[in-house]
């Protein structure tokens, strides 16, 4: 199985959902990085279950641990690992004769022949932990590169019907809010929506908007290692989403080319890209979402990811058992009833971490300090 993910910069998960604990390995750190484990301790809180009413009731600290790669605060240059115990798995809570409807233990057993025995195992949204975690290093790697110019941020455009439109919200307006959506009215419409579906059993989905900014322009590559279709691959190995779109996305495709090419005009120095001749560029619009052919352009790299509804629901569903017989299951556990609050770290994360590996192919492995 594929557990592994990025080029130069490149980790490898482990662990399961009720194991004894989860991790990530990271190779390809450059050495020289003053790595602040503090920095990577308040992503997992941003993403860990139970920190917020509209989550999961299961209690995590999800306290990560150091083993190895940096010795006095710096990067070695050798491989990272970080550990996340499970603390609070209750594996008795999962039924192991009946497959459940939505869930990856029917394609598991498809592909392997054996299924977890609870929990999802690796199909699991608790593996995202280990993600989380190496994206928080990833942005610090991203940082020492390019400075803080460079943001990642994400936020919840739409819960089941309720939207909201945010441009370009700042960090503080999207945590405020317990749904994460820094549009106050649409978020006050969103947790009330997401409260009345889990009072009745059920779950909802809806859409989260990324945007990376300050990416530095002529990252990515013309054909296969296209920014837009490694972000793609990245965002869709997250656990529940069933689309992705960058810039205009669907919508061009509604569109003539006068409508959505993006005029471009003379920019000041470091807005947009400087070209050849020493001059500066940028687009007066930006339908391409920050890319082009593949390749970044200096403006905000921008997308969208689509999460389906939770797929454990606590209402009685048609199911088969492991003889392939009808049945039928009332799920039990402690699950989310809309993901999309606690995705948005793993958003961002997934981001961070195919950038900082672009970058890194861009510029190569040498010592930051």
């Amino acid at each position: 199985m594929a557990n592994s993910s990025g080029s130069l910069f490149r980790i490898t998960s482990f662990g399961e959902s009720h194991g004894p604990a989860l991790g990530v390995v990271i190779d390809g750190c450059p050495a020289g990085l003053r790595l602040d484990l503090s920095r990577v301790q308040e992503e997992l809180d941003r993403r860990r279950p139970g920190a917020s009413p509209l989550s999961s009731t299961r209690k995590e600290p999800d306290r990560v641990e150091l083993l190895s790669g940096v010795d006095g605060g710096l990067t070695l240059g050798s491989p990272i690992a970080l550990l996340v115990r499970n603390l609070d798995a209750r594996p008795a809570d999962y039924e192991p004769g009946l497959y459940r409807p939505g869930h990856a233990d029917l394609s598991h057993e498809l592909r392997t022949g054996q299924r977890p025995g609870s929990g999802g195992g690796r199909a699991s949204a608790r593996e995202t932990v280990a993600r989380v975690a190496a994206g928080a290093v990833a942005r610090q790697v991203l940082e020492a590169l390019v400075g803080p110019s460079l943001e990642i941020l994400a936020w919840v455009e739409q819960v089941g019907e309720e939207r909201a439109a945010c441009r370009r919200p700042a960090r503080q307006e999207i945590e405020q809010s317990p749904v994460r959506c820094p549009q106050p009215e649409a978020s006050a419409r969103m947790e009330a929506r997401i409260r009345a579906v889990r009072a009745e059993g059920d779950s909802l989905g809806g859409v989260i908007r990324g945007q990376a900014r300050g990416v530095p322009a002529g990252l990515g590559q013309p054909v296969f290692g296209k920014i837009e279709a490694e972000l793609a691959a990245a965002m869709l190995s997250i656990p529940a989403a069933k689309g992705f779109e960058s810039g205009s996305g669907y919508a061009g495709a509604a569109r003539r080319g006068s409508e959505n090419n993006d005029p471009l005009e003379p920019a000041a120095a470091g807005e947009g890209g400087q070209l050849s001749s020493g001059a500066w560029v940028r687009s007066r619009g930006n339908h391409a979402g920050g890319l082009l052919g593949g390749i970044s352009t200096g403006m905000d790299i921008d997308w969208t990811v689509a999460f389906k509804p939770v797929s454990t629901i606590f209402l009685e569903q048609d199911t088969v058992d492991a003889a392939g017989q009808p049945a039928r299951l009332r799920a039990r556990g402690r699950h989310d009833p809309c993901v999309l609050p606690r995705a948005v770290p793993i958003v961002e994360a997934m981001a961070a971490l195919v950038l900082c590996d672009q970058l890194l192919r861009a510029r190569g492995l040498r010592p930051l300090r």
